[in-house]
């Protein structure tokens, strides 16, 4: 276990920074998943799923939607917003886009980001045990603090982790309207931390009469799950009032393999609840004002390791997160609306505490980040869009042995225009100006064209990322563990582009196609030769290719399967690298047998894999690859009422990832979940 980890968290080995670590030891990266379906509609894809149902009333399910389901129309492809900060049709986009939304979520009953992640293409998601266990997501094989999480526009990346990755096991799904993932190099927008790509999270909104939701859970490992929420608009007011609570009492993770004689495991126990709310006031037809806030408080429970050599302790570790997230925004319209003006300030707070057995006293850190924009989007003509902006941001660590602060100004400009008919180009630039490391200019340039008779679809981008060393990467010494920062450290660089198409048959009933992607990325941030602190070493590729194929056979029955193969290496060796299977793939079916019932299944399989031990000191093993088969199922009793159940890894399948914290085993949970309408 690193040093830096044991610093910082007094965490397993899977620890944000102790990732970085690992991942550094041997150069790794990680790359594609897969993705599973949706009960009314084909699983989303990059562009348009085929022949989805028609839109419905946004209540919890029923009959009458089964109904729709079974009497489906020629959809209208899905939009993206976080290509371009304009909702865009996704097949006119160039960049490779997974758009997930609200519905999808309940299909999958995913409780946090992991769950969803997990079968999204291009992202490799590792997670150290259940419910609350350190996770990380890497994009097309990039370290997991290359991909940048934002909700509704705000940077929610950790400034108290070592590598600055936001903490995604801890973010709950119950007030997501609308997830999606970009894939590639997105620095020209995004700015830095988006080497691998960019996932973009909004919130639910209020629209419509006032409604009323909840839901109650419970299942395997003591599971014990609640939502509430009251969303809705009247006259000029919107409004949504979202609140979550997870709980995990006993979930297996540490292997008995690695326990003293006669020592018996602890499983992990974890609560999270978190409040939402996210407000709005039209105040003219120029003026509209936005506010929104996000509290996420989370504690785990879970056992460690220490001792030389290394065991899981006998007593567990305490573990709180906590998270504030507020955005204030108002938005000017000129000229009707075709010219929109942003001006927003974001802020982050985090607080993290960490107790070990032995230790006297906790490990405390904070983290904020401030940030003031301002964004323009004018319409020059129909689908031609022109992008401009300005930033001002400011991050600040503060630790027992440590008080450091940074800033960052930027500016870009982007062009969205429908080049010729059925040719469509999105090119950006930006210029960040980094308080200690000067100025970094970054662009993307993202063709797609449709072809006409056949449909076809081509796409492609290239584009470049940058990412800064972290303030804790800079300034936080260990010198309890002879390991210090280093303030010469240079920001790691990126070049990315990919290429491919999608191909719809039989009036958009079959569709398949395969993307190639590849990136460069030099200054990796890895430690020194003698381990004492962080140098820039190394020089990585990755590049693979993302493949599906999804088909309507009937009105009720949809099919879909994924295959990614991966090739990931340090350049100077030819050597695979760290926990990045060369295969995945999976596949996936959903059936409405009747009216109100749908089921689906999903098989996943991931290749065998190089890791390290979970102490860290044992490097090159071969983790074995898994199968999984996972089930869904829900009931509409009426349009308020919905029972809903699920299996996880139908066939206990054992297996570790990492290596050294098993994976949840079989599991079964059901549910209700309950809506009303129209209150008064």
């Amino acid at each position: 276990m690193s040093p830096v980890s044991h610093a910082r968290h007094c965490r397993a080995v899977l620890s944000s920074s102790c990732v970085l670590t690992s991942i550094a030891l041997l150069g790794a990266f990680s790359a594609a998943a897969q993705q599973s379906a949706s009960p009314h509609l084909l699983p989303p894809v990059e562009v348009d799923p085929p022949h989805k149902p028609a839109a419905r009333k946004p209540v919890v399910a029923g009959r009458s939607h089964a109904r729709s389901a079974a009497s489906a129309q020629r959809p209208v492809a899905p939009a993206a917003a976080s290509p371009t900060g304009i909702a865009t049709p996704a097949a006119e986009a160039g960049r490779s886009i997974t758009v997930v939304t609200d519905k999808d979520i309940a299909t999958q009953q995913g409780r946090s980001l992991p769950d969803i992640l997990s079968t999204v293409p291009g992202l490799t998601v590792v997670q150290a045990g259940g419910p609350g266990g350190q996770s990380t997501v890497s994009t097309r094989g990039t370290s997991a603090n290359h991909t940048k999480l934002v909700i509704d526009g705000v940077d929610v990346g950790n400034v108290t982790n070592s590598n600055g990755a936001p903490d995604v096991e801890h973010l709950l799904t119950a007030d997501i309207q609308r997830l999606e993932v970009l894939r590639g190099p997105q620095s020209g927008l995004y700015g830095a931390d988006a080497l691998g790509g960019v996932i973009s999270i909004t919130t639910r909104k209020g629209d419509g009469p006032a409604q009323a939701t909840g839901s109650i859970e419970t299942g395997a490992y003591r599971s014990f799950n609640q939502t509430a929420g009251l969303s809705g608009s009247k006259d000029q007011f919107n409004y949504a009032f979202n609140i979550a609570h997870l709980h995990a009492g006993d979930v297996p993770v540490t292997p008995w393999q690695l326990l003293p004689p006669g020592r018996k495991a602890i499983g992990n126990a974890y609560d999270n609840v978190t409040a939402s709310t996210r407000l709005g006031v039209d105040l003219n037809e120029a003026w509209t004002l936005n506010a929104l806030v996000r509290h996420t408080d989370a504690s785990l429970l879970f056992t460690g390791d220490s001792g030389s050599p290394s065991f899981p302790n006998a007593t567990q570790s305490h573990h709180t997160d906590r998270q504030l997230t507020t955005r204030e925004e108002a938005v000017w319209s000129l000229l009707g609306g075709r010219i929109r003006n942003h001006f927003g300030v974001n802020y982050v707070n985090n607080w993290s505490y960490d107790l070990a057995p032995g230790n006297p006293a906790p490990t405390i850190a904070t983290g904020e980040r401030i940030k003031y924009d301002w964004r323009a989007v004018a319409e020059l003509s129909p689908r031609n869009h022109l992008v401009v902006g300005v930033e001002q941001q400011a991050e600040r660590l503060k630790a027992a042995d440590v008080l450091a602060e940074n800033g960052n100004k930027a500016g870009f400009v982007e062009l969205q225009t429908e080049f010729a008919k059925r040719w469509f180009v999105v090119a950006s630039l930006r210029d960040d100006v980094d308080d200690r490391f000067g100025g970094h200019g970054t662009y993307r340039i993202a063709p797609a064209v449709i072809l006409p008779v056949t449909e076809t679809r081509l796409k492609a981008s290239y584009g470049t990322g940058f990412k800064v060393p972290t303030l804790s990467q800079l300034y936080q010494n260990f010198p309890a563990f002879n390991f210090f920062a280093n303030p010469n450290l240079k920001p790691e660089a990126s070049i990315g582009y990919d290429a491919g198409f999608e191909q719809p048959l039989f009036e958009d009933r079959l569709r398949f196609g395969a993307t190639y992607f590849h990136n460069d990325i030099t200054n990796l941030i890895s430690f020194n030769a003698n381990a004492t602190s962080f140098a820039n070493i190394g020089f990585a590729t990755t590049e693979g290719t993302e493949s599906f194929v999804a088909a309507k056979l009937t009105d009720r029955i949809w099919l879909r399967a994924d295959y990614t193969f991966t090739r990931a290496v340090d350049a100077s060796t030819g050597q695979q690298l760290l926990r990045q299977p060369r295969e995945k793939w999976s596949a996936t079916a959903t059936w409405l047998p009747v009216d109100a019932l749908t089921l689906s299944a999903t098989l996943l399989r991931v290749g065998d894999w190089l890791d390290v031990s979970r102490d860290g000191t044992t490097t090159g093993l071969v983790a074995p690859g898994y199968t999984l088969v996972n089930l869904r199922g829900d009931y509409a009793l009426s349009d308020q009422v919905k029972l809903f159940a699920r299996i996880d890894n139908l066939f206990n399948r054992h297996y570790q990832n990492p290596t050294g914290f098993l994976a949840p085993g079989f599991g079964m949970f059901g549910g209700i979940r309950m809506a009303t309408s129209g209150l008064q």
